[in-house]
């Protein structure tokens, strides 16, 4: 047997011991049949963790994910639990059940690990964001402008609020992304939100903006800040007996117009939206021998929620994906481990 072909095998033989699924024996030669496009590829997937439980919880129905400062990787459910996971294994090491005011539970969808250990947390039915102690216990709850409140109270649809959050301009600045558009607004034209840190590491409303979405079925579930203030943006939707869509965009807010005193948004001229690139529409990735349990364009797709930018890697950023399976038999959590050029 060949050298390469030796080791090619003891390194398939270790990722799958890790619980992480790669290409063949050919990766380490041919780079190429990662790419997604030529800004994005895969580096692998993992389904380690569908189906299971920890500590009595079902591990699942992940909507964020965020880096502690322990170098733990935090997994927020949709389901009022937050879980910290070894960021190399994906093994879960902790549990922490979160609930509203008066105990109830949370339809969490939002995370940002602030620099003192707190925990923002986003509730997309009210919406709402609140701060978390890292023992669950809740510290503050920001204030949010009217019309993105639920109706009647303002003009957003509820579980259609704030499913992706992320701190900008080295944490002074908040950004909070709705899911789909507001009533009033031309569908496909999503508000981000943003708040500035006051002392006390409170936060105050700030400057909104407006992103078109590629189409109106497609929502944004997750934004993530690049230091130069530029956002990765997920945009995804799901068609029944097709499956899902789920795209990769660079996105530059930084010349967009203050949406905030703007009642209506329907495609005026002298409204800047967000800047936008795609990266990748991920049914163009490989599927390294991903299966999946329902219609889907590829089958490693699947209800994709959560990212993190985890790093950096030969000048590529290090992203990590994970999908929301609902506690659904047809359904998957799956990670992604993906290398970004922008």
């Amino acid at each position: 047997m060949q050298l390469r072909t030796v080791l090619a095998t003891v390194t398939a033989a270790l990722a799958a011991a890790a619980g992480l699924t790669a290409a063949g024996p050919a990766v380490a030669s041919v780079p190429n049949r990662h790419a997604c496009s030529p800004s994005v590829s895969l580096n692998r997937f993992s389904d380690a963790l569908d189906k299971t439980t920890y500590d009595g919880t079902f591990v699942g129905n992940f909507s964020a994910l965020a880096l502690d400062r322990d170098g733990s990787l935090a997994a927020l459910s949709d389901r009022s639990a937050l879980f910290g996971l070894d960021a190399r294994t994906l093994a879960p090491e902790r549990v922490v059940p979160l609930a509203d005011e008066n105990g109830a539970a949370l339809d969490s969808e939002g995370l940002v690990i602030d620099r003192d250990g707190t925990r923002l947390v986003t509730s997309e039915t009210e919406p709402s964001i609140r701060r978390y102690g890292a023992d669950g216990r809740i510290l503050d709850r920001l204030p949010v402008p009217a019309p993105l409140l639920v109706a009647p109270a303002g003009r957003a649809t509820s579980n259609q609020t704030f499913e992706g959050l992320t701190l900008l301009n080295g944490g002074r600045t908040l950004l909070a992304s709705m899911e789909y558009a507001l009533s009033g607004d031309t569908p496909g034209i999503v508000r981000f939100q943003t708040w500035t840190r006051t002392k006390g590491d409170h936060f105050r409303p700030a400057a909104q903006y407006a992103y078109r979405t590629d189409a109106a079925f497609l929502g944004v579930p997750e934004v993530q800040a690049l230091p130069d203030g530029r956002l990765l943006v997920l945009e995804r939707g799901f068609t029944s007996g097709v499956g899902n869509t789920v795209r990769l965009y660079l996105a530059d807010p930084r010349h967009a117009t203050d949406t905030a005193d703007i009642e209506n948004l329907t495609g005026q001229d002298d409204v800047r939206l967000i800047r936008k690139t795609l990266l990748t529409d991920l049914a163009d990735c490989p599927t390294l021998g991903a299966t999946a349990k329902q219609p889907q364009p590829n089958p490693l797709l699947d209800n994709i929620e959560g990212m993190v930018v985890t790093g950096h890697d030969k000048g590529r950023l290090k992203v990590l994906l994970v999908s929301d399976d609902n506690q659904n038999a047809t359904q998957t959590t799956r990670f992604y481990d993906l290398r970004v050029r922008i």
